[in-house]
C-alpha cells in the first residue's frame, strides 16, 4: 500500500465530506436564489418526464441501497440472511435499479446535449454533472459481473463494507481496499468526488427534496380573509392546509 492509496482512501473522503457539508451551508446562506434544479420542462416536457422519473426512481433506490447495505454491520443481519444471500440481493436489485437509472439518465443527457434550445440555456456545470453521474453509473454497472462472481465468496463485499463503516466511525483502514478490483476503487473515488462537487452544482436541490418531508408535519397556517361588505363577526380566521 503506497502513500497515494493511503491519501485517496483515508484522507480524501473527509475532504469531500467537509466540502459537501460546509459548501452546502455556505451556498444556502449566500446564494439562495441559485438553490434550485433549474428545470427546463417548458422547453421539452415529454422526454424530461420519462427521463426524470426513471432517473430519480433508480438513483433513490441505489442511494439508500448503498447507504443501508454497506453501512449495516454484518452481525445485525447475519441471523436473517447470509452474506452470500445479501450479495445476491444486492446484485439483482442493484442491477435492476441501475438499469432503470441508466435509461433515465441517458434520456436526460441526450436531451441536454442534442436539443439546441436546452443546450443553449444550460450551464456548463449542468452538463458536466450529468456526464459525471453517467460515468459513475456505467462504472457501477460494470462491477455487476464481478459482484455476481463474489456470491459464493462474499469477502470482497465484506471488506468494502468494513472500510465504509470505518469511515463513518472515523477509523478508516485503506488496506481493506488494497488489492480490490480497479473498477470498485474508481467507483468509490468518483462517488466521493460527486460529494465534493455537490455544493457547486444543481445537486443541492437534493437537500430540499429531503427537507420536504417536514412539510407533512408542519402546523396549519392561519389565514385571515379580507372581505368587504361582510357583516361584523362573520369575517373570522380560518385554518387551511
Amino acid at each position: 500500500m503506497n502513500t497515494l492509496h493511503n491519501f485517496a482512501f483515508n484522507v480524501y473522503p473527509y475532504i469531500c465530506l467537509a466540502v459537501f457539508l460546509m459548501g452546502s451551508l455556505a451556498r444556502f446562506d449566500r446564494d439562495q436564489y441559485t438553490w434550485k434544479s433549474d428545470s427546463s420542462q417548458l422547453l421539452r416536457a415529454g422526454q424530461l418526464r420519462w427521463g426524470s422519473n426513471l432517473f430519480h426512481a433508480g438513483i433513490l433506490f441505489l442511494f439508500f441501497g448503498h447507504l443501508f447495505g454497506q453501512l449495516t454491520p454484518h452481525w445485525i443481519y447475519e441471523y436473517l440472511v447470509t452474506a452470500s444471500q445479501k450479495q445476491m440481493v444486492a446484485v439483482v436489485a442493484g442491477g435492476i435499479a441501475g438499469l432503470i437509472c441508466f435509461i433515465g439518465l441517458s434520456l436526460l443527457l441526450h436531451r441536454r446535449m442534442f436539443d439546441d434550445r436546452i443546450r443553449l440555456t444550460s450551464h456548463r456545470t449542468d452538463l458536466a454533472i450529468l456526464v459525471i453521474l453517467w460515468v459513475q453509473l456505467v462504472i457501477g454497472l460494470s462491477t455487476l459481473p464481478a459482484s455476481f462472481s463474489h456470491v459464493s465468496d462474499p469477502q470482497t463485499m465484506l471488506r468494502l463494507a468494513n472500510y465504509l463503516q470505518g469511515l463513518v466511525l472515523f477509523s478508516p483502514d485503506a488496506s481493506l481496499v488494497w488489492g480490490v478490483a480497479w473498477h470498485f476503487q474508481v467507483h468509490m473515488l468518483l462517488g466521493m468526488t460527486i460529494f465534493l462537487l455537490f455544493p457547486f452544482s444543481r445537486l443541492v436541490h437534493v437537500w430540499s427534496g429531503f427537507g420536504t418531508v417536514a412539510y407533512l408535519f408542519r402546523p396549519y397556517q392561519v389565514m385571515r380573509a379580507r372581505r368587504l361588505n361582510v357583516p361584523a363577526g362573520q369575517n373570522q380566521p380560518r385554518r387551511v392546509g
